[in-house]
């Protein structure tokens, strides 16, 4: 699958930013999903995933959309100055069948999106200091 954010915004220039909708994706493994490497080209991402039976496409990406907008309006407020009526995915979506395609050759093309699209990404997660304890 491959979701755009709205109005193209490269939010995924930040690995907090990409880390919250890699997790936000990931909970629903619980539910059957099977996820493969994620790939995020600052304004959109590209995954393989194996969606259950009991799911429609349809279904599972607005699933997959609504669920990842709302982690990510919660763990990053600021989303919201930029998305102000909450909508943070566009209405494009794309996804094929790996049948057609050879999936080795999918993931590396998910894997290579950073490269690709000229994405920097910053990493701002924080960072633990070994040496600064709270005793």
């Amino acid at each position: 699958m491959m979701f755009k954010t709205k109005c193209n915004y490269n939010c995924f220039q930040k690995q907090s930013h990409i880390d919250t909708c890699t997790n936000a994706f990931r909970d629903f493994e619980r539910f059957g999903f099977e996820f493969r490497d994620f790939g995020f080209g600052g304004s959109h991402v590209h995954f393989p995933v194996n969606v259950p039976k009991k799911y429609s496409i349809e279904e599972a990406e607005s699933m997959l959309k609504s669920y990842s907008a709302k982690m990510m309006f919660e763990m990053h407020p600021g989303f919201r100055k930029r998305y102000p009526r909450s909508g943070f995915w566009s209405g494009y979506e794309h996804h094929e069948s790996t049948g057609l395609i050879d999936l080795d050759k999918s993931i590396v093309y998910c894997r290579s999106q950073q490269q690709r699209h000229a994405v920097t990404v910053v990493d701002d997660r924080q960072q633990w200091l070994p040496g600064f304890t709270a005793e």
